[in-house]
């Protein structure tokens, strides 16, 4: 698997589509591989909780909230009043201009057995209209299971926001941030008694993976795993297994072959391109605005290269905006004839998330 991240500096046309070219380029064939069965599954007691908080980014550069006491994100002054006056500091709220402050909420996912003490990754968002989160500061943040609840830890810590990507109009996106470890349990997360598990749940369920991962735990317990279904393997100590929890640890260092399906990632948000497998195109033909991908159509001088290819399609002239390329042309040589052409990064994504709905990729296509 090959994976390229794009440059601090804004993306223009045509860069994720090369990002795409390079990553396909220098992929190999993926091929089965061991893992352990507690990476790809977990037992019913493990389900992560989710907490959640409205706080406050300061320390901006001007690219905070447009609001004052009456106009704008009031929200954000309203807080900001709250938070001086816990201080003993009172500002009427018109006197307000909060260009080095955004309210954010913050969400983050923690293991119910971690423990008061225990740290973890949250993430950051924009409320209001701040125009970046860049070089902020999240302040101290009350994180809660449910809205109006007790908090159960906090969040607090400067931001680190994703280097490049590009949003609908062109521009950096840069109003959502992590604080990698930047969250503080402070109470015991519900959870129930982990030597109750009774069943493991894969992560991705697939009828197959589950069907191994039962026959690995039966092959060294005995009638100890059931399918239950693609999601769900049922599982029943055996007596002298050493207890629950020592069967539990040894089911999760087993291992099972895992076959790795060919898949194409496309991040638009930061601009990470990663790709799998060893691809090839068929027939199709899709648009996307003045741009055309046709495949189907055998292209004179291919053997000079997919740009070469696109530019004596039929032996003709080309169409501004068309690409031609024959049926097996591999999903590499079609990335660098978009490219070619200056294929702008939305329209990379598109075409390849249709070549997939049409079936002229088998492989997974996911956008995120």
């Amino acid at each position: 698997m090959a994976v390229t991240r794009a440059a601090r500096r804004p993306v223009v046309a045509g860069q994720l589509a090369l990002a795409l070219a390079l990553a396909l380029a220098l992929g190999a064939p993926l091929r089965a591989q061991d893992v352990r069965v507690g990476e790809i599954a977990a037992t019913d007691r493990e389900i992560p909780v989710r907490l959640m908080g409205y706080g406050l980014v300061v320390g901006l550069d001007g690219t905070g909230d447009r609001a004052t006491g009456l106009y704008g994100s009031r929200q954000t002054v309203q807080s900001v009043v709250n938070l001086l006056r816990n201080f003993g500091v009172q500002v009427p709220a018109e006197m307000l201009r909060t260009r080095n402050v955004a309210a954010v909420l913050v969400t983050a996912e923690a293991s119910p057995f971690l423990r008061p003490g225990g740290r973890f990754e949250v993430q950051v968002a924009s409320v209001g209209d701040a125009g970046s989160l860049r070089g902020g500061v999240l302040w101290d943040t009350p994180l809660v299971l449910d809205v109006g609840g007790q908090p159960v830890g906090t969040a607090q810590g400067p931001l680190l926001l994703s280097e490049g990507g590009v949003g609908r109009r062109g521009y950096v996106t840069e109003t959502s941030a992590r604080i990698p470890r930047g969250g503080l349990l402070a109470a015991d997360l519900p959870h129930q008694d982990f030597a109750g598990a009774s069943r493991l749940l894969l992560k991705e369920p697939n009828l197959e993976m589950a069907t191994r991962v039962a026959a690995a735990i039966n092959g060294r317990f005995a009638g100890a795993a059931r399918v239950e279904d693609p999601g769900s393997v049922a599982l029943k100590p055996p007596a002298d297994s050493g207890g629950v929890l020592a069967f539990l640890a040894q089911v999760a260092g087993l291992t099972v072959k895992l076959e790795s399906v060919p898949m194409l990632v496309i991040d638009g948000r930061d601009g990470t391109v990663a790709a799998g497998g060893d691809l090839t195109v068929g027939s199709a033909v899709v648009s996307y605005g003045s741009l055309t991908l046709a495949v189907g159509k055998p292209a004179v001088g291919a053997a000079a290269g997919p740009a070469a290819a696109a530019a004596q399609a039929q032996g003709r002239e080309p169409v501004p905006g068309e690409v031609r390329v024959a049926v097996g042309t591999t999903v590499q040589d079609v990335a660098a004839a978009l490219h070619a052409v200056a294929a702008p990064a939305a329209a990379v994504a598109a075409i390849f998330e249709s070549l997939r709905e049409v079936g002229a990729i088998t492989a997974e296509v996911r956008i995120r």
